[in-house]
């Protein structure tokens, strides 16, 4: 691998607080050598990139991500991993984390197998370049039976030893799902726990006790706030009165909790994308996409996880819908999106918004220390965006991209 030094000036780096107008990165190979100040003298560096005054920052961090470019992970194949690796990388995603929907057994392998032969391809990769996986999320099937959403409702089940050991087998499991009601949940986060995962309830009709039992048990962060999760209203039904206190409530009082919305424009009002940034805050609020195999591609009807056998579901072009109209059926859009809409929605400043796209998701599955920041040591994973947050260039490991494939 080229060990060539590329300076990078004239921008304006976004660090995790504030925006430096005054200083350059220096990259060297495939790492960050020094953020500095502006120096007359450039001895020892073999090319200088002026960014035009557009904002820099870390790459993109997706903790929730099933598909794009037409693929999903679920199809079990590299071919599509790759894909979909591809097409998140031109939207600012440099990281991702593959997301299993709810399959059998054999696709849900399939699907590990095909990523950890997808993340070997690219590793070794020197002309296509695609978003590099970093673990898998073990998201379906663990799912509550009135919490499936657009998944397939009859791989919905509930966690058995036999099943998961074999997928935390692979290495590649780093986040894990499960409703923390199901039986077996609380052996379930345990045993995710022993694999250094980040421990997540998600399409869940969980109470507060319930959740209080999950969170002994190892787990911290919550799937798409307020989407597939329960509320006050929802566990009436299923608990009578007096009325529980849910997801929600457990995730606002609990500080060491973290979760994530999608900010599509389409999930969740502005109101409620205000609301999460302003009581999580940006070191406990993740942005994510959910995107479907839709991303990047014209409306039309596409399945949801396997090719084969996924449920179906329309895409208008901004968001998915289930067949009769009445749910979303994950998103269709990008983090570069999920970025500007939280901007805007919330009026949050840049570094706030990047941080809830980098370095916090980062620091929730623990690579902190690889990448989410502009950084010596760290990787040299970087985005120039326009000044109202348009992607213009990838950097990956140390190599620029200034126009991506499409």
């Amino acid at each position: 691998m080229s060990r060539a030094v590329t300076l990078l000036t004239d921008g304006r780096v976004v660090y995790p607080d504030v925006v430096m107008d005054d200083c350059e990165v220096v990259v060297q190979g495939s790492t960050i050598l020094e953020v500095r100040r502006p120096r007359r003298r450039r001895t020892g560096v073999d090319q200088v990139i002026s960014l035009g005054g557009g904002f820099l920052t870390p790459g993109l961090i997706d903790l929730h991500v099933h598909g794009g470019g037409g693929a999903d992970f679920m199809d079990g194949t590299a071919e599509a991993a790759l894909t979909v690796c591809r097409t998140h990388l031109r939207h600012g995603t440099t990281t991702l984390f593959p997301t299993t929907t709810t399959g059998t057994p054999a696709q849900l392998s399939a699907m590990l197998a095909a990523c950890r032969e997808a993340q070997e391809l690219a590793a070794g990769e020197d002309t296509v370049p695609r978003a590099r996986i970093a673990g898998v999320h073990l998201y379906g099937p663990y799912f509550a039976p009135d919490k499936v959403g657009c998944h397939l409702p009859e791989q919905q089940r509930t966690p058995r030893v036999g099943e998961y050991r074999d997928y935390f087998s692979t290495g590649m499991v780093r986040i894990a799902t499960c409703a923390a009601e199901l039986p077996g949940a609380a052996a379930f986060y345990r045993y995710a726990k022993k694999h250094n995962c980040l421990i997540t309830c998600g399409h869940s009709n969980s109470t507060y006790a319930e959740m209080q039992a999950a969170f002994q048990a190892g787990m911290r962060h919550v799937d798409h706030f307020w989407c597939a999760m329960s509320s006050v209203s929802s566990l009436r039904s299923r608990c009578g009165v007096p009325m529980q206190a849910s997801m929600e409530q457990f995730v606002m009082m609990e500080p060491e909790m973290s979760t994530e919305v999608i900010a599509d424009g389409c999930h969740l009002s502005d109101d409620l994308l205000r609301f999460a940034w302003r009581f999580k805050g940006p070191e406990r609020l993740c942005l994510v996409t959910d995107a479907s195999r839709a991303l990047d591609q014209p409306a039309g009807e596409y399945r949801f996880g396997s090719a084969i056998d996924g449920p179906v579901f329309r895409s208008d072009g901004q968001v998915g819908w289930t067949l009769d109209g009445r749910g979303l059926a994950s998103s269709v859009a990008g983090m570069d999106r999920m970025v500007r809409n939280m901007w805007r929605a919330t009026g949050a400043a840049v570094p706030e918004v990047i941080r809830m796209a980098s370095l916090t998701p980062a620091e929730r599955v623990g690579i902190a220390d690889q990448v989410g920041s502009i950084e010596s040591g760290k990787r040299a994973d970087l985005v120039l965006w326009s000044p109202r947050l348009h992607v213009k260039s990838v950097m990956l490991a140390g190599r620029w991209f200034a126009r991506l494939p499409g």
